[in-house]
């Protein structure tokens, strides 16, 4: 194939701007942003789960400081009422006695439930603390994901921007070049998976970074400047100029 030598250079613009898309998608694929964002999320989600779990802590304890309150009531309210039967003096004398025993063990009952409400009240006082410290890392690790989130977001629109231009730059670069070299080009870089030609320089391609040995180099030197030369390790186009070392 035959194109214009200076058409042919014109190829190593389009590739300046295919490099740069490609690597634009690349750090797109691999941005660190984005890790970093997983990793907040990651300790947002554990934060809240610490919160869950000391909230459920702290109102299982309440709820059984409760029922112990409840239950001392309940044996005050007996003992007040057997209090009442002996200071009445209208029970006998077995009655009297059995209301004794009675007020005897409510009392040592009523000291049992509330020692167990002032060590559960210990433990409330233990798990609400826990429960402030959870929320306070939640709340930590909340900030921590918005302002990774926004991190990304701003690389993110500055890849979008940097694509934007690139693609344009491209389009202005590719409207340059004769129809039947740029399909050439364009088959070429789907098959590389980045450009379709490279700059030949001081004998090496530029593309896969190979320098020509004797039979090529001297095929390239000999080739016609308007004939379409192509590396024979990637197969990309050679573009040859002064700096091609022929």
């Amino acid at each position: 194939m035959k194109a214009d030598h200076f058409d042919q250079q014109k190829l190593l613009a389009l590739a300046a701007e295919d490099v740069a898309l490609t690597q634009l998608a690349h750090r797109r694929r691999t941005l660190p942003e984005a890790v970093a964002v997983e990793t907040a999320a990651e300790a947002e989600r554990e934060t809240a789960g610490a919160v869950v779990r000391a909230e459920t802590e702290v109102r299982d304890l309440q709820r059984e400081v409760s029922r112990l309150e409840t239950d001392v009531q309940t044996v005050r309210t007996r003992a007040d009422k057997d209090q009442k039967l002996l200071d009445g003096g209208s029970v006998s004398a077995k009655q009297m006695t059995d209301l004794q025993h009675e007020l005897a063990s409510l009392k040592r009952r009523q000291g049992d439930l509330e020692d167990q409400e002032l060590e559960l009240m210990e433990q409330v006082e233990t798990a609400e603390s826990t429960l402030a410290q959870a929320r306070e890392a939640h709340a930590a690790a909340q900030e921590a994901l918005t302002r990774a989130e926004q991190l990304r977001d701003d690389a993110l629109a500055d890849i979008a921007d940097g694509t934007t231009k690139h693609e344009a730059a491209r389009l202005s670069a590719a409207g340059g070049i004769p129809a039947a070299l740029l399909t050439l080009y364009d088959r070429i870089r789907t098959q590389t998976g980045t450009t379709g030609a490279a700059l030949l320089q001081a004998r090496a391609c530029q593309g896969c970074r190979i320098e020509l040995n004797g039979r090529e180099l001297a095929a390239v030197r000999n080739a016609d400047p308007h004939e379409v030369v192509r590396c024979e390790n990637c197969g990309r186009i050679l573009v040859r100029t002064a700096e091609s070392g022929l």
